[in-house]
């Protein structure tokens, strides 16, 4: 999926959030931007931890489905997180998503998310996700010959 796809999946599948995302490129590297709002914000004016998670997590499954196609029921089964520098105020995200191991079952990825302009990563993600089984045709179903009855 390119990144017009990709956006148009989000906008289509996560409603509720796709207007905080922006896919900015596609590719080895998949860069993400957050569109930092208030309601990312934190007291004292720093971008939550749960804000930066989303962005990771959101950017790994958008770097899965850039390779895969549209597998909507990819789930995220680990992750680990480092927080190392407040992110600058009123600046948006910028997530830097590698993908490490694309396998059958799983796929592993590496996040560095900075603020816009910024030069030193604020956070870092490591996460694993589980990639579905794609379902495999089942020839009695789709077989126009056989009768109805023996399709059921």
């Amino acid at each position: 999926m390119d990144a017009a796809e990709l956006q148009a999946f989000l906008t289509r599948e996560f409603p509720q959030v796709a207007e905080d995302f922006i896919v900015e490129a596609v590719g080895e590297e998949c860069v993400i931007r957050l569109r930092v709002a208030d309601r990312h914000l934190r007291p004292g004016g720093t971008v939550s931890g749960p804000t930066m998670f989303a962005l990771a997590d959101v950017g790994i499954y958008l770097a899965i489905l850039h390779r895969l196609g549209p597998v909507a029921l990819a789930v995220t089964t680990n992750c680990s997180m480092d927080f190392m520098r407040k992110p600058e105020a009123g600046r948006d995200l910028i997530a830097h998503v590698r993908l490490l191991k694309l396998g059958r079952v799983l796929a592993v990825g590496d996040v560095l998310i900075y603020s816009e302009g910024g030069t030193a990563p604020v956070a870092r993600a490591s996460m694993t996700y589980s990639i579905p089984p794609r379902e495999k045709p089942d020839p009695a179903k789709s077989d126009p010959a056989k009768p109805e009855a023996a399709r059921a």
